[in-house]
């Protein structure tokens, strides 16, 4: 049974799922309406993880970093990048594959989630707490210069992901509607 701080984030990572889902469902644009709340949310949950989980485990385990840290800011650094320029379809199949991969060690038996709730059982309440008081995220409008496509390749490529794998994988999404 999941704890409370794993329950929290599950529900979190739930309503992103279901904005993608709803900014995705039509196979010839993206809708923004759906797609920038998902990109201030995945941002917002990003940081909830690096500013106030990882390092409160990381205190909670004597100072030794959470086993899978590394690859958590790897994945997140990545698809921070992924949320820069506009939604075309390689940029979403990878945002896709990652989420997929990567809410697993989050979620997972053993997860990132699970290690919180019982490493800070008697902080829970308090960690709750700061995740629900983390302000929201604003966005800039996506950019594609080739600054951002090249940051975008540098972060897929240290997470150990390729942009090119999943320009042939997502067909029939345009750019982002107003």
């Amino acid at each position: 049974m999941a704890g409370p701080l794993t329950r929290v984030l599950l529900d979190d990572h739930r309503r992103l799922d279901a904005l993608f889902r709803s900014a995705v469902a039509d196979p010839h644009k993206v809708d923004a309406s759906t797609y920038n709340p998902f990109r201030a949310g995945l941002l917002r949950h990003i940081g909830l993880e690096e500013k106030i989980l990882l390092p409160t485990l990381q205190r909670l385990r004597g100072g030794r970093p959470y086993p899978l840290a590394a690859k958590l800011r790897l994945d997140h650094g990545a698809l921070a990048a992924l949320l820069m320029p506009t939604p075309r379809p390689a940029i979403l199949g990878a945002i896709r594959a990652i989420l997929s991969a990567h809410n697993l060690l989050e979620e997972g038996p053993d997860g990132l989630y699970e290690a919180c709730d019982h490493l800070a059982e008697s902080e829970v309440g308090s960690l709750i707490e700061r995740l629900r008081a983390a302000p929201e995220v604003t966005v800039t409008p996506p950019s594609d210069s080739a600054a951002v496509m090249k940051t975008v390749c540098r972060a897929l490529e240290r997470a150990g992901y390729r942009l090119s794998d999943y320009e042939a994988t997502e067909r029939g999404y345009g750019t982002a509607k107003d």
